[in-house]
């Protein structure tokens, strides 16, 4: 059991460490607080944890929807569009600030959930990994969930206080620079979103 837990963890980092929207959200908010990254993890653990728990009780299949696939890129697609270009509103002011209103945990909630390729992960790998921890027991699976979202924490935190200690030590040209980079990251990614989701029409 002890193996397989390492073996999920590295390949948890793998998944948390790979760019995606959680990512680019989470370094511009560390512009502005180095907890960020803590909170932002918290919002993905919400919808995160009650998904491995229907994993566990066998609703794998529910993740492979073709239905649920097109929504969630579309909505998610249009959402990460959204937020690149108040990136580059920000990146515009005199004084930069994300102009994304809600708390850092309703965006760890948000860019989860409208995330197809969060819910591809856990169709395949993460649904892997389930099954053998149910293999070990109980227990073993609690520890794996529990494992499995410290690495998201730990890497978001990691970002947030990176990103928080470039500000201030270069100032508000490293917090535009951030921004321009971020806003066309998830440009990137919201139209690709939409692209996925308009094939599997």
């Amino acid at each position: 059991m002890g193996v397989f837990l390492v073996q999920a963890v590295l390949i948890s980092l793998t998944g948390v460490m790979a760019p995606g929207p959680i990512t680019a959200v989470t370094i511009a908010k560390g512009s502005e607080s180095r907890h960020a990254g803590a909170w932002i993890a918290i919002g993905h653990g919400v919808v995160e944890f009650p998904l491995m728990v229907l994993i566990f009780y066998g609703f794998t299949k529910w993740l492979k929807c073709k239905g649920l696939q097109i929504g969630v890129g579309l909505a998610g697609g249009v959402l990460l569009l959204l937020l690149g270009l108040s990136m580059f509103q920000a990146v515009r002011m005199d004084v930069v600030r994300h102009r994304y209103k809600g708390s850092a945990i309703t965006a760890g909630m948000v860019l989860t959930g409208g995330n197809p390729y969060f819910f591809v992960w856990w169709a395949t790998i993460g649904s892997g990994l389930m099954i053998r921890a149910i293999t070990y027991g109980v227990v073993c699976v609690v520890l794996f969930m529990i494992l499995h979202w410290m690495t998201d924490l730990s890497w978001c935190y990691f970002l947030s206080n990176l990103t928080y200690g470039g500000r201030r030590f270069f100032g508000e040209r490293f917090q535009k620079i951030v921004f321009a980079i971020c806003g066309a990251f998830l440009l990137f990614m919201g139209v690709k979103f939409i692209l996925d989701a308009i094939k599997l029409l």
